[in-house]
């Protein structure tokens, strides 16, 4: 045991959780994060169990000048979950949901998934928006904005944030507000985990019961004409609907016909928030843009649809991103999006293009940290590697994709951004604000693992 870890373990006296050193059992498996590109060793983690738990962390890690990172589900793409010889303040054991189905409103602990919220908010045929993965931590989703397939409908996820616990720099627990600590609240929709350590979340719910969602597949050769009719139809499309296209190539599973196995090929996946026999109709053009290989349209429980994109989104490949966001996607941007995914070998590359708005844009710009209201496409670039593989090339074709692109007329989403600086994320004005509510907040940037405002 070295003075440091033994000088951390009497320090902690009181400490409710777990505190797990590198020679600790579990230690490995703790440490890794979704983003097998990362690879840090933590001097502690913390495995926090209350607020208290995560003041005492905050604490022991200011009082030994050691860096902290915050894990809730560990999505974060350029890995601010891990930290190399710093403290990792981890939510993993803070998963509680309660719903007040009456009030529709639902509080949940700082370190719950999205499938946990969709659990238990579905017992009560309610829901809130949430991302397209149930394995993502709902706090880095919530606190950078949270886009998902209710998005246009309801607004973002932190649109239906209605209050939170936090626990500051300074090791207080507070509650945020409309009314209390109104910039805090206001800064930590769509800011980040720059002001504190949020343990719990309280959200607005609504009426959701099945829904009619799903994907259909297409040959990749037919591409340009899918993409059009993609984007003519997202442009009348009611706010119900919620729709996504991924140029990408057609994996060897077993419902996929061997004659597209290993090509290009085109998914456009949708769903419609409202009743599922209403949406089958209204949907129905999108499953018909061409000639379909496989259709996967059906009604199904909100749950099971959150759960559909899980095994493209496994634990452990090393993953790379670029992404913006634009009101317009023209015919020469869908040219190039196509001809920069047909540029690479990689299997695991796809280019997405998800439609916003609806909702979201009728957010005043200055009403939360999250700006970008105007937005009607987000257009990603992502490619993985498997372990031990060089992701170079892939890091390389995510770059060239996202520099050939015009120009965003919007700007960029925080939870997308990799090694572009905050800035990328915010107009001027909420930039300054942002600062100012970090230096009342956090003016030693002791939050500084994530997209960094600095005090």
């Amino acid at each position: 045991m070295t003075t440091l870890e033994a000088g951390l373990r009497a320090a902690a006296n009181g400490f409710a959780g777990e505190l797990i050193f590198a020679d600790d059992p579990g230690y490995d498996e703790l440490r890794r994060i979704w983003n097998g590109a990362i690879d840090r060793r933590p001097t502690l983690i913390a495995r926090c169990t209350s607020a208290a738990d995560v003041a005492a962390a905050i604490g022991l890690a200011r009082a030994n000048a050691l860096p902290i990172a915050v894990r809730g589900g560990g999505h974060s793409i350029p890995g601010h979950s891990a930290v190399d010889g710093g403290v990792v303040v981890d939510l993993s054991r803070m998963r509680r949901v309660e719903v007040d189905a009456e009030r529709r409103i639902a509080v949940a602990e700082g370190g719950a998934l999205l499938a946990d919220l969709d659990a238990a908010t579905q017992q009560h045929g309610l829901a809130t928006t949430g991302g397209l993965v149930s394995h993502t931590g709902i706090g880095g989703l919530t606190l950078g904005g949270g886009m998902g397939w209710l998005a246009r409908k309801h607004g973002l996820t932190c649109d239906n944030l209605l209050e939170v616990e936090l626990v500051t720099a300074a090791g207080e627990i507070i509650t945020a507000n409309a009314e209390q600590h109104p910039d805090l609240f206001w800064a930590l929709r769509g800011g980040g985990g720059n002001f504190g350590v949020v343990t719990r979340f309280s959200y607005r719910l609504h009426p959701l019961g099945p829904v009619f969602a799903g994907s259909v597949i297409y040959d990749g050769a037919d591409a340009a004409s899918l993409f059009r009719r993609f984007r003519e139809f997202g442009a009348g499309a009611p706010d119900e609907v919620g729709q996504v296209l991924v140029l990408t190539t057609a994996p060897p599973a077993p419902y996929i016909p061997e004659s597209l196995r290993g090509r290009p090929a085109v998914i456009i996946a949708g769903c419609y928030a409202g009743p599922a026999e209403e949406g089958e109709r209204v949907l129905d053009p999108l499953r018909r843009l061409g000639t379909p290989v496989v259709d996967q349209f059906q009604p199904m429980p909100y749950p099971v649809l959150q759960q559909t994109i899980d095994p493209m989104s496994e634990h452990g490949l090393g993953r790379y991103l670029k992404a913006s966001l634009h009101e317009e996607i023209d015919d020469p941007t869908i040219d190039l999006l196509i001809e920069h995914k047909q540029a690479t070998p990689s299997p695991f590359a796809m280019v997405m293009v998800t439609a916003v708005g609806g909702a979201i844009a009728r957010v005043p710009a200055d009403a939360t940290a999250y700006a970008p209201r105007s937005a009607r496409w987000a257009v990603e670039f992502h490619d993985s590697w498997l372990p031990g593989q060089d992701g170079a090339a892939a890091r390389e074709w995510t770059r060239a994709g996202s520099r050939q692109l015009p120009a965003p007329v919007v700007g960029s989403y925080v939870n997308f951004l990799i090694d572009e600086g905050p800035e990328a994320a915010y107009p001027t004005p909420t930039y300054a604000r942002l600062r100012q509510v970090k230096q009342d907040w956090d003016p030693d940037n002791v939050f500084r693992l994530n997209q960094n405002i600095a005090p």
